[in-house]
């Protein structure tokens, strides 16, 4: 702008310069030569400003150079601490606790997963509807058959644990049991050196039954086969188990308490000789890519103990009754050591053996056993009592299809969609049946329990339909029909009441688990 200000000034210069020579001809000479030391110091200007400019264009230049690159420092140190900032997050990520909450319950952790608790539960609301039962009292209604809280845990990567009182009704046995009074179920520690070798030590499940191995929350029908009559509950001891070659085989050896068919250990010893129980379980197909085969097991469960003549914990749990006995699908006492004179003891060796299998193939599910209970017991009165080997035996066949085509499995069922009215989920549907027997050593009778009352034998079958909501919700119904073999004389209390009559049963059951 500023040479062609000097221009503009320069021409107009010319121009009055020229209307001056016009009207001063005698001076020309004189103005011509101011006016070419005009121009000439108008040239200097012009060269002067020209070179200001240029300089002024490289100073800035230099400034704006100056400037991108102290902007582009900047942008750098900026950068690197955003760097630092997302280390220090995620090395203190990394050190803190992790917190869960889903539909497996509360959890929580350390943030290298060597220390973890977990808070789960399980609770059920069953009810009981007996047909013509010839007014039996108390056996309709609703329960409270679960209600667990469960605490379990890892502690220092290796020690597991596991807590589970129990407040529900009928929590004094397996498959029987009518008192509310809270008790232990589990309380355990396990070490877990590997998945092949592990030591367990507490009240747990006693590795002989199948189905009694089977999570409460996972059976099929709201009780247990006649089968599981035979087999012990939880007891306190020391076990040694595991999974070798990914879980092809699984075993289980320990020494235990030792208690009665059915029966739930007490938190104390009441004898001084202890039990020995254990078993094997193979799944040869389990790793090859033969699907159908993939879910099929077979296995061995047995155990043996020596009982001294103290009491009658040695002998099956009292369900309903007065004295030892074994109980219907509806909880119902049908045989039980009451001979006229006299009472019962179980008194030296008792060995169970249950050869036992199960077979998962898409929606479809099957689980059977076989179970041996042999048992010496003696009658204790005055003067010589007789004793006896009694072999009890049962077995039961369970055969499930999930309708909605979710996979069959021994653990918890989990539906594909979830019920939603908005979403047009249904859940998971299945059906189920079963049939299982309990006979009594016919040896039992007279001298060890009444025949006028106590049934030989019992018979039952069942079929049920169950809806899985969610992975946590369930509801079931079902019904069941147990026929018995003798008894049905006399008395306004079990057995004799029971026996009577063929036990026909409808089973509902509401379920929550996390």
């Amino acid at each position: 702008m500023k040479i062609k200000t000097v221009l503009a000034g320069v021409l107009a210069l010319w121009v009055q310069s020229g209307a001056y020579l016009y009207a001063q001809q005698p001076n020309v000479e004189e103005v011509i030569q101011k006016l070419q030391k005009r121009v000439e110091e108008l040239e200097r200007t012009v060269q002067t400003l020209q070179k200001a400019k240029a300089s002024e264009t490289a100073t800035n230049e230099t400034a704006s150079g100056q400037h991108v690159e102290d902007l582009s420092q900047k942008v750098k140190i900026l950068e690197r601490n955003r760097e630092l900032d997302q280390e220090a997050a995620e090395a203190k990520a990394k050190e803190a606790p992790k917190i869960s909450l889903g539909d497996q319950g509360f959890s929580l952790s350390s943030a290298n997963g060597n220390f973890a608790v977990q808070l789960k539960g399980v609770l059920q609301v069953d009810s009981r509807s007996f047909f013509d039962d010839h007014g039996i009292v108390g056996n309709d209604g609703f329960l409270l058959r679960r209600a667990r809280p469960i605490l379990q845990g890892t502690l220092f990567k290796d020690f597991d644990f596991l807590f589970v009182p129990d407040f529900g009704t009928g929590n004094n046995g397996g498959n029987g049991g009518t008192t509310s009074t809270p008790q232990i179920f589990d309380a355990y520690l396990n070490y877990r050196y590997s998945p092949a070798l592990q030591f367990q030590a507490g009240k747990f499940k006693s590795p002989v039954g199948l189905e009694q191995a089977q999570s409460d929350r996972d059976i099929t029908f709201n009780e247990r086969s006649l089968a599981t009559d035979l087999v012990p509950n939880r007891d306190i001891g020391f076990e040694l188990h595991g999974d070798l070659f990914d879980g092809v085989v699984s075993y289980a050896a320990g020494i235990f308490t030792g208690v009665g068919d059915a029966r739930l250990s007490s938190n104390s010893d009441y004898e001084d000789d202890k039990a020995f129980a254990g078993r094997l379980f193979f799944q040869p197909f389990k790793k090859l890519s033969v699907q159908p085969l993939a879910g099929f097991g077979f296995g061995l469960g047995g155990s043996y103990e020596d009982m001294q003549a103290t009491n009658t914990a040695g002998l099956p749990n009292t369900t309903g009754g007065s004295t030892p006995g074994y109980a219907t699908v509806g909880q119902q006492q049908f045989f039980a050591y009451n001979p006229t004179n006299g009472s019962v003891v179980a008194n030296g060796q008792h060995w169970r053996l249950s050869p036992q299998g199960s077979y998962y193939y898409g929606p479809f599910g099957l689980l059977g056993e076989y179970v041996i209970s042999d048992q010496r017991v003696k009658r204790i009165g005055t003067g010589p009592q007789p004793s006896a080997y009694l072999q009890n035996t049962g077995w039961g066949i369970t055969g499930s299809w999930l309708l909605t085509g979710e996979d069959a499995s021994f653990g918890p069922i989990v539906p594909r969609h979830p019920f939603s009215l908005k979403e047009g989920g249904w859940g998971a549907w299945q059906l189920a049946a079963r049939y299982s027997e309990l006979d009594i050593d016919h040896h039992a009778f007279p001298v060890f329990s009444n025949p006028a009352t106590s049934a030989s034998s019992a018979h039952e079958w069942s079929v049920g339909l169950n809806w899985y909501l969610n992975r946590n919700v369930r509801v079931d119904l079902s019904f069941s029909q147990t026929r018995f073999d003798g008894g049905g004389a006399g008395g306004n209390g079990p057995p004799g009441n029971v026996t009577r009559q063929t036990e026909n049963v409808l089973f509902t059951r509401m379920q929550l688990a996390f």
